[in-house]
């Protein structure tokens, strides 16, 4: 079979025939795959009731409590109270060796009684001294011959030097006295009671054990704690962002993990104004440090068994919106705005210059075409922004997923995402 051969120009020929085939399908499909419609959630823009809140976690805490530490060392020999037991004011808590300290207030009287007999003779040598300046005054009277002035002069350095020692034995007793009220305060704290009605929620101290002075830090002479848990309050920690919103009396739902079925509520009570220190986070190449604020939250009605230092999270009503007209967070987005004019000037590269080169919106969507329209918001609830400029109640916007929403064009054509089966069990259920 003889086969034809080609000549060169139609070889060229054919070639560029199948180059341009293979340019036109590659550019159908990219034509197809570009103009293909991006699936996505689509919600109508509605009213809704929206309430703003911060989450904090924290602990429970009582409203007051007392550390009793000891002021003295020695060895613990009665310990008349444990853990949990509620206590009254004034009650005996616990007996710290009182052995050297009796004998150091006997010792303090001793002192005492040898002082006050010291005055005692003291006054005795002054009054001696003084009847003695007298009589030689007389004698000077009479006659200036019958007492010479040597003797005058040395009956009144006598009488002064009584008189100093009469003033500093009396000085030495109000010293004395003082030892033995000193030695009688350190003998009563051998003994302690309860500063205050309450429960024991700490002791972390046995018999035998020996008790010292809190110098430096407060829990080595930690003896033990009482707390009183009329008044309980849930101790959160609010990021310096979210503690500015805050107010003195918003209302607050508590949840205490160790009481998972219920919820309290209270209200705030307290906001620090100082921030807690926290140890410095390293994220990248630089030292961040998260800075966070104290928040007291008084809770109304605390289970009885309540105990201080229970996890516990609350939610704090910032604000509240009725009927406000509301989207969902997963639609707002950023997109960038066109510059009028970069000629001849400098690119600020700063955050708060990329701040202000991006505009907050959402897509909003008509004859399946979806177009990107800057909105103004308000309060955040827990799954909706408050909308305060920008949309109309009624308009349909398209509403996730998140990674579509980021993505998508102005001027994309769009599709209704079918809904799940999960996500049409749940809204069955609602």
């Amino acid at each position: 079979m003889n086969v034809p051969a080609w000549s060169p120009r139609t070889k060229i020929l054919l070639g560029c025939g199948v180059v341009i085939a293979l340019a036109g399908g590659g550019y159908g499909i990219y034509r197809a795959r570009h103009d293909r419609p991006v699936e996505v959630r689509e919600e109508t823009v509605t009213r809704r009731d929206l309430v703003a809140a911060v989450t904090a976690s924290g602990k429970i805490q009582p409203q007051k409590k007392v550390d009793v530490s000891a002021d003295i060392t020695g060895r613990i020999t009665k310990l008349a109270v444990r853990e949990g037991d509620v206590v009254e004011r004034g009650q005996f808590l616990l007996q710290i060796d009182p052995t050297v300290y009796e004998a150091n207030l006997a010792r303090a009287r001793a002192a005492l009684s040898s002082a006050e007999a010291v005055v005692v003779q003291a006054r005795a040598n002054r009054d001696q001294a003084q009847r003695t300046l007298r009589r030689a005054d007389q004698l000077h009277d009479q006659s200036p011959t019958l007492i010479s002035p040597e003797q005058m002069e040395q009956a009144n350095t006598a009488f002064e030097v009584a008189a100093a020692n009469l003033t500093a034995a009396e000085h030495q007793v109000d010293q004395a006295r003082a030892s033995v009220q000193e030695a009688n305060d350190n003998l009563r704290k051998t003994r302690l009671v309860a500063p205050m009605a309450g429960r024991i929620t700490r002791l972390p101290v046995e018999e035998g054990e020996v008790a010292v002075p809190s110098t430096f830090s407060k829990d080595v002479g930690l003896l033990l704690t009482i707390s009183d848990l009329s008044v309980v309050q849930a101790k959160v920690r609010v990021d310096e962002t979210d503690v500015v919103r805050l107010h003195l009396g918003d209302s607050v739902d508590v949840s205490i993990d160790a009481f998972p079925d219920t919820s309290f509520t209270g209200l705030v009570t307290k906001i620090s104004n100082s921030s807690i220190d926290n140890a410095g986070v390293v994220s990248g190449t630089e030292n961040t440090r998260a800075v966070d604020y104290e928040v007291e939250v008084t809770l109304h009605h605390p289970p009885p068994d309540v105990r201080p230092d229970l996890s516990a999270t609350a939610r704090i009503v910032t604000g509240t919106r009725q009927r406000a007209l509301a989207i969902p967070i997963v639609s707002l987005t950023v997109r960038e705005n066109t510059p009028l004019s970069t000629e001849n000037r400098p690119v600020d590269t700063s955050a708060f210059a990329r701040r202000r080169r991006e505009t907050e919106g959402v897509f909003v969507i008509q004859n399946r075409m979806a177009t990107f329209r800057p909105v103004k918001v308000g309060v955040a609830g827990d799954e909706y922004f408050e909308v305060l400029d920008g949309l109309r109640e009624g308009e349909v916007i398209a509403a996730g997923p998140y990674q579509t929403i980021r993505d998508l064009k102005d001027g994309a054509r769009v599709k209704r995402m079918k809904p799940s089966a999960d996500s049409a069990k749940a809204r069955k259920r609602a």
